[in-house]
């Protein structure tokens, strides 16, 4: 009769024998296992099937020539594979979990985003992050249709290996989600990085017609296309692969719907990973929606583009019938003011002529020349106002030239120095004497420039004015200020409309004249008065013929 050994008569290395064990019994039990002490079928299970212990156990089972050890070692070898498939397929649905959850967040980003660079930073910021598919470096190329190329348009990725330990320091020590690393990306480093890959970006150009070359070719094919050993592959041109730098890359082309968008270059330059044929699949499977997202994108762009110059040629449209609105109703006024003028400057020309001829033959002790005196005068202010009537509609039609600014303020002001003596105005000209000529009616300008003057002259005596020249980058300022002087906003709104009388500052048909003047040239005329006091007119000049409007 044969012996074998049985629990009472061994003296096991393992604890699987025994229902309740303490803890220091089982060198595989530690803290927070305690709850297995009392199990023992847990404790088998758990423990004891991975322990060196309990093989040592089974190996002397065996050698005792039970007829069960071999089932007891075939079913503990069935029970090890079965639970290292079960880890196994664990951590696939882990690692599926992971990516399901990446490409979640990934495709909400692209679905909410219509911002271009947003959207390419998430797209390749997704490829090369640890967090995404984990690949060194990545290039986009995007189709230009107007000129049937294939450009490089952006890179990521390190250039050694040293800027690689970098970029994975900075990364590991900030936990940042893929939205946020793709942000920071798009602030702080997507105009470096598309410096810092310019060279090879401006190489990356392809005909679409080139059907031959590897990039047209794997666009056109519609699938990811793994290139190996690039710097012997005959499909491959020496150019590209010497340009990208690595024998081994993944072409992957961009489609949207049936219209080609473009091409991502990836590739390990750095740890020399291997591709997979499982990298290839997540990666077909994420060009779908960045293809979509980047039409997207530039689609919205275009629109905008549009839009804006839409709403611009609208508001061109909407000047210009306000300009010809306003240029009606100006010449029907310069037509009523033109056909007064010349109705009332013949019997004003024959009143102010036989005033004139009286005035000469009376003599001085004659008690009507007083009122000679009066008639001549108010007929010579009367046909000055009919001059600045009649010099409205010449405003209508300008003539411009390049002529020296400096030289007719000077000039102006010595026309003009008999009546600032007689009102007893101090002046001072600071001319800057390195502006260029200045593109203008040198015959209107003048006109203006001493309307403005006698403007301020004329209704008190006693001022200071202050007459500058100064060049600019929008052109050629000339100014005129009075700071004697304290004018209300009303009142200074009210110069600037024809025929508007103030208290302090007279009749305003000059100033509306001469706003109308330079305006005509595209000139702005801009009056200030600060609540201080003083005015100031400023004139701003253009010195070339473009800035003309």
């Amino acid at each position: 009769m044969t012996t074998y050994l049985t629990g009472s008569d061994v003296d096991w290395e393992c604890c699987w024998d025994r229902d309740v064990i303490a803890l220091e019994d089982c060198p595989n039990i530690q803290e927070g296992d305690e709850d297995l002490l009392h199990s023992r079928r847990r404790r088998i299970l758990e423990k004891c099937c991975d322990c060196p212990n309990f093989k040592r156990d089974l190996n002397r089972f065996r050698e005792s020539g039970h007829p069960l050890a071999p089932v007891f070692i075939l079913v503990h070898e069935e029970h090890q594979r079965q639970k290292t498939q079960i880890q196994s397929l664990v951590s696939f649905l882990d690692n599926k979990t992971l990516e399901v959850r990446f490409l979640h967040e990934l495709g909400s980003v692209l679905q909410s985003s219509v911002d271009l660079e947003e959207v390419l930073s998430v797209a390749l910021t997704a490829i090369t992050a640890g967090k995404g598919f984990g690949m060194n470096r990545a290039f986009l190329l995007l189709i230009d249709r107007d000129h049937a190329m294939l450009n490089g348009f952006l890179a990521i990725g390190p250039r050694n290996f040293e800027e690689a330990c970098q970029a994975w320091d900075e990364i590991a020590g900030n936990d940042m989600d893929l939205q946020t690393l793709a942000q920071s990306f798009r602030l702080n480093k997507l105009s470096s990085e598309r410096a810092k890959f310019h060279d090879i970006l401006e190489q990356l150009s392809v005909p679409l017609s080139d059907e031959g070359h590897i990039l047209i070719r794997a666009l056109d094919g519609r699938h990811p296309l793994l290139i190996e050993d690039a710097f012997h592959n005959p499909d491959v041109t020496p150019g590209l692969a010497h340009l990208l730098g690595v024998d081994t890359f993944l072409l992957m082309p961009l489609h949207s719907r049936n219209r080609r968008i473009g091409m991502i270059i990836a590739d390990n330059c750095i740890t020399h990973r291997k591709i997979t044929a499982e990298d290839m699949h997540s990666l077909e499977t994420f060009t779908f929606p960045v293809a979509f997202a980047i039409e997207r994108a530039s689609l919205y762009d275009r629109l905008q583009l549009e839009l804006n110059r839409v709403t611009e040629a609208s508001n061109k449209l909407r000047e210009q019938q306000e300009l010809i609105v306003r240029m009606e109703k100006m010449a029907l006024v310069g037509r009523i003011t033109s056909s007064v003028a010349h109705s009332i400057r013949n019997p004003l020309m024959i009143i102010g002529g036989f005033a004139r001829s009286m005035l000469k033959t009376a003599p001085a002790s004659d008690p009507k020349r007083d009122f000679i005196e009066s008639i001549v005068s108010e007929a010579r202010q009367l046909e000055g106002v009919l001059d600045e009537i009649l010099n409205y509609s010449d405003s209508l039609y300008p003539t411009r030239d390049f002529w020296d600014v400096n030289q007719m303020t000077e000039t102006t002001l010595k026309d003009l120095q008999g009546l600032l003596q007689q009102k007893e105005c101090q002046f001072s000209f600071e001319p800057d004497l390195s502006i260029p000529h200045a593109y203008v009616d040198i015959k209107q300008l003048s006109y203006c420039l001493r309307t403005l003057i006698i403007n301020e002259v004329d209704s008190r005596s006693g001022n200071h004015l202050r007459i500058r020249t100064e060049g600019r980058a929008d052109g050629i300022r000339v100014s005129i200020e009075n700071r004697d002087c304290k004018v209300a906003q009303a009142e200074l709104d009210m110069l600037l409309s024809p025929f508007a009388i103030t208290h302090d500052m007279g009749t305003g048909f000059g100033l509306a004249l001469c706003k109308t003047m330079l305006e005509k040239q595209g000139i702005p005329l801009d009056v200030f008065a600060p609540p201080e006091g003083g005015i100031t007119y400023t004139i701003t000049l253009p010195i070339r013929k473009e800035e003309q409007s």
